[in-house]
């Protein structure tokens, strides 16, 4: 299994981006998504909207699946 991150788009509030993670955060935040109800998409739109100072999207994602993780 490789451990590099691999390239996905999203669409955050109507606007193209893409995020680079590891495929085991990839495969563990779609896990969250569909846990929750909610589209890929939807739950990046979230995680963006919670950011603060100039932490990157990728990071804040992979924290919100380490701290999902940690709180079960």
């Amino acid at each position: 299994m490789t451990t590099r991150p691999a390239k996905h788009s999203l669409t955050l509030h109507g606007h193209r981006t893409s995020v680079s993670l590891e495929p085991s955060f990839w495969d563990a935040f779609r896990s969250i998504a569909t846990e929750q109800g909610e589209t890929v998409n939807a739950l990046a739109a979230r995680i963006d909207a919670g950011r603060e100072g100039d932490e990157g999207l990728a990071s804040a994602i992979r924290v919100f699946v380490l701290q999902h993780y940690r709180s079960k």
